[in-house]
């Protein structure tokens, strides 16, 4: 199978909300409708951390240095397939993002508070696409061990 190559990130606002974005539900695009981890495909020779610093750009109009960005894991092993395309790819965090200045350019913006987040992961599971919901299990695990439903008071920014 060919290779799919992404970047993804867990982007925590200012006030420790959590960014979304909810995908344009159109023809031809992958998971219409689903709400998705910032990010997208890499360019060329683009490494993942370069990658996910110009998609954030691209799709929340708002500027991230690369240095900001925290790598939580691989795509690897998530197993997804679009389109007979096997992803692979990083996921990052990256936190201090002012909800107020974001402006998105694909789909839309969907804002999640800490306390929801974690008593909505049966939801969300359902909601999010593969690579998002295998990224945001693997930030709950390091900040917050997902299978314990933590406080919202142990993730990042809160």
């Amino acid at each position: 199978m060919p290779d799919r190559h992404i970047a993804i990130a867990v982007v925590v606002a200012t006030d420790g909300r959590y960014l979304f974005q909810r995908r344009d539900d159109i023809p031809g695009i992958a998971y219409p409708g689903k709400l998705s981890l910032f990010g997208g495909h890499r360019e060329a020779d683009e490494t993942y951390l370069a990658c996910i610093a110009r998609e954030l750009q691209e799709e929340i109009s708002y500027p991230v240095a690369p240095e900001r960005f925290e790598l939580l894991t691989s795509l690897d092993g998530c197993g997804e397939v679009v389109d007979g395309d096997v992803v692979h790819g990083n996921v990052f965090l990256v936190r201090g993002i002012p909800a107020d200045q974001v402006v998105v350019t694909e789909g839309s913006l969907a804002i999640v508070d800490a306390g929801e987040l974690i008593s909505s992961l049966a939801r969300l599971e359902s909601d999010l696409t593969p690579a998002s919901w295998f990224g945001l299990k693997a930030f709950l695990r390091r900040y917050g061990e997902a299978e314990d439903r933590p406080e919202a008071g142990h993730l990042p920014g809160l």
